[in-house]
Formats: C-alpha cells, sequence, structure tokens
C-alpha cells in the first residue's frame, strides 16, 4: 500500500489549496499562515482528521521566524522525523506548497493599498522567503502560486513591466538541483466555476524527475495537469440554496431543497452522507440591504444586468451573475469584496456559504472571524507603516485558491511522484 505524500503549506490562508491537496491524497504536516482569522479557519476544518496541526510544533503565523531564527528549520525537521518518519535530509519531503500573498501585485489589491511602490510592500518579497525554506528543506516538488498581475508587475511606477516576475522566476529557477517550469491557468479550465487565472510555477527535483514518466508535450512541459474544463453552470451550483422564504439581513439555517446536480451532491457531503432538505445549513446569512439597493438589484434583474440611469454610482458595479455561463464559460472571479455580484434570482448578494461554493468548498467546511470588514480594518494603510489587515470570510475565500483547482494539480503531483 502506497503512504499518503506529505507536504507543508506556507501562506496557507484559511486552506483552498491543502484541501484540494488533500482531496488528492496529500496530507499537511505543517502550516504557516499569518492571519489568525484565516489560520483559524485552517486549522478549524483539520480538528478531525490532522488535530496535530494544532500543536504549535506543526503550525506558525509569520513565516519570517522559519528563516531568520537558524533553530526553528532544524527543530521542524527532527519533529518531522520524530512524528510522521520524514527524514529531510534523506529528501523525504513530499511537497511545499504556497501562496505569498498577492495583494502588491493585483492591481485592485495594490490600488486599495493607497498606491505606495511595490517595493515598499514586505508582503512582496516572501517568495525568497519561500524559496530559502525549499532549499533548506529539499521537498520533492514545490509549487508556488500567484496572480497575473504577478506577470506585468514592476517595483515602481517607472520600472519595467514583468520585472518582479523575472525576478520571481530566476530565484526559483536558480534553486540547485531543480528543473522549474510555469503556466498561467484558469481555474474554469480544471472544473472550477470561475474563470480565475492564476500563476502556477512547478519545481521537481532532478532525481524525481529522472524517474518520473511525465508527458512533456502537455502543460508546461508536463509539470501542470492538461485542462478538462467542466465547470457548472451557476443554477446547477446554487439552486439548492436559494430560500424564498429569506428575509433581507437574515439567515437561512437548514437547506430549503434537496441537492439536485452531482456537484451539489458533492458539495453537501459528509463523511459520505449527503445532507438532506431540513438538514443543517451554516454560513448563509444574508446581508441587511438598504431599499434603494434592493430595488437597484431588481431592476437589474429586469434589465438582464444592466443598471438603470437613477441607480448608477461612480464607485464600482456589480454584476448580476448569470444562471447558466456563455459557450467560453465562466467569466467571473471571486475577489474579497462580498458586494461584487448580485444573485441570479434574488435580489442580494451572495452568502459566505455561496461564496464558498464558486471556489469549491464542501459546505462543512467552516469560516472563522467577522463576516466582512471594510476601510483601513481591512486595507491596513501602507503609507504609515500599518500592515496589519483583518481578513474576514469573504476575503479569506476570495484570497483562497480554488479547491478544485488544487485537487487536478494534486492528482498530477501524486503520478509525478509515483505516490
Amino acid at each position: 500500500m502506497k503512504r499518503s505524500p506529505k507536504h507543508i503549506d506556507l501562506f496557507a490562508g484559511c486552506g483552498g489549496l491543502s484541501l484540494g491537496l488533500e482531496q488528492a491524497g496529500f496530507q499537511p504536516v505543517f502550516v504557516n499562515e499569518l492571519s489568525p482569522d484565516a489560520r483559524g479557519s485552517y486549522l478549524l476544518n483539520r480538528q478531525n482528521h490532522f488535530a496535530y496541526l494544532s500543536d504549535p510544533a506543526f503550525h506558525c503565523a509569520d513565516v519570517k521566524s522559519m528563516v531568520l531564527d537558524s533553530k526553528v528549520l532544524k527543530t521542524l525537521k527532527k519533529d518531522l522525523k520524530s512524528t510522521f518518519g520524514i527524514d529531510c535530509s534523506a529528501g523525504e519531503l513530499d511537497l511545499i506548497a504556497g501562496g505569498p500573498p498577492c495583494q502588491g501585485f493585483s492591481g485592485i489589491g495594490h490600488r486599495r493599498s493607497y498606491s505606495v511602490e511595490k517595493e515598499q510592500l514586505p508582503s512582496n518579497h516572501l517568495y525568497q522567503d519561500m524559496a530559502f525554506i525549499i532549499n533548506a528543506m529539499k521537498p520533492k516538488m514545490f509549487l508556488f502560486e500567484n496572480v497575473r498581475g504577478l506577470l506585468n508587475a514592476k517595483w515602481t511606477d517607472s520600472g519595467v513591466s514583468g520585472e518582479i516576475w523575472e525576478h520571481v522566476r530566476s530565484t526559483f529557477g536558480g534553486l540547485k538541483g531543480y528543473a522549474v517550469n510555469w503556466s498561467l491557468v484558469r481555474a474554469r479550465d480544471y472544473g472550477v466555476p470561475q474563470n480565475r487565472p492564476r500563476v502556477l510555477l512547478v519545481g521537481i527535483r532532478n532525481d524525481v524527475l529522472k524517474a518520473a514518466k511525465i508527458n512533456s508535450v502537455g502543460i508546461a512541459g508536463g509539470f501542470l495537469p492538461e485542462p478538462f474544463g467542466g465547470a457548472p453552470d451557476l443554477i446547477d451550483l446554487l439552486s439548492d440554496l436559494v430560500d424564498p422564504n429569506y428575509v433581507n439581513g437574515e439567515t437561512t439555517t437548514h437547506y430549503p431543497g434537496a441537492a439536485t446536480t452531482s456537484i451539489q451532491r458533492s458539495l453537501r457531503k459528509t463523511a459520505g452522507k449527503v445532507a438532506q432538505k431540513g438538514a443543517v445549513v451554516t454560513q448563509h446569512e444574508y446581508s441587511n440591504h438598504s431599499p434603494k439597493v434592493v430595488a437597484k438589484f431588481k431592476a437589474m434583474h429586469k434589465s438582464g444586468g444592466e443598471i438603470p440611469a437613477e441607480f448608477k454610482t461612480k464607485k464600482f458595479a456589480q454584476r448580476l451573475l448569470p444562471k447558466r455561463w456563455e459557450q467560453q464559460g465562466p467569466t467571473i472571479t471571486a475577489t474579497s469584496l462580498a458586494d461584487d455580484y448580485v444573485h441570479f434570482s434574488q435580489p442580494r448578494t451572495l452568502t459566505v456559504r455561496e461564496w464558498a461554493r464558486l471556489q469549491l468548498f464542501p459546505d462543512w467546511y467552516q469560516f472563522a472571524g467577522k463576516r466582512t470588514t471594510g476601510g483601513i480594518r481591512r486595507a491596513g494603510n501602507p503609507r504609515e507603516g500599518n500592515f496589519e489587515r483583518e481578513v474576514p470570510r469573504y476575503t479569506q475565500i476570495g484570497n483562497a485558491v480554488p479547491v478544485g483547482l488544487a485537487h487536478s494539480v494534486g492528482n498530477h503531483f501524486r503520478k509525478i511522484l509515483g505516490a
């Protein structure tokens, strides 16, 4: 019987990447996440199967502690060997994966960070810390994930487009003993109901690559899985959560309908059983929209998504979600804001539970922290040296790697590892 491959998750957020890897058979043995809210979500959902992660020996907040204190990684290596039988000095750790915070690389995130130069954002240099840890732990494979904006980002307004990506790529490509390849992928090509373009960079240790059977014709020379499509339409994804008796600002606490599609049954499944109509559903709370906003949303439903002149503002305007995608498939990307999109059949924005389904988080997955927040609490103020951010539930979900994408990547990595 083959053993479960083991992975370390850096900058783990609420756990989307790790969950997808777990669904593919990987076992998390260490997690790093700075945000107490996101880290709380990660650990909360692993109390049953990976309870040891709550031990301070197997999780940490600040990745800098792993880099600046030489004792930390030495101790971690000892703990991995004594607890899991992983001898890092013998190259037995399977995977290190992570997506360093991307606020400074994305157009929206940078704009909401008061437009300070990217060189001034500490989070924009965390890929170097990730490379340091990879070099020290010598895993068989590593995965770096980030936003599409990274490909064209520059350190300063007068810099050269793409200069940050060149530095990132050369940093990982410079790790001795690894072959590195990358690609821009879209989550919708892997069964996820979002477009969500993401940069995935993969490193494979030379000895592992030599032993692996890789089809070099495929995406990124066979380092990443081939696309297969299959993203569900939103009505097939969310219709079982539509409560005809919902009340603005209140909560639906039980499933209003039965699961009628395969994706609904999959997301409602816990311990092999599909939740039936009337069973408890969590975090399905509605925003308390003003009468004017409700009227705006109703008008958008009547007009097919157009916002009537009397409701238009200079601020970002919501989009009406379609029941079914056009031929090109999903065109949306879940962001950190709760009010980006209007529900396809009701005059409201999506709930946390619906938002999570866009990332293919199952319904049993719980999110810690506040439901939403805003202003300085959410964005910080880098100009004044305030890099602290609250990470409410919508933001955690919006920042996550889509679970379905991570699952596909995990399955592919297991083939490469022969695990």
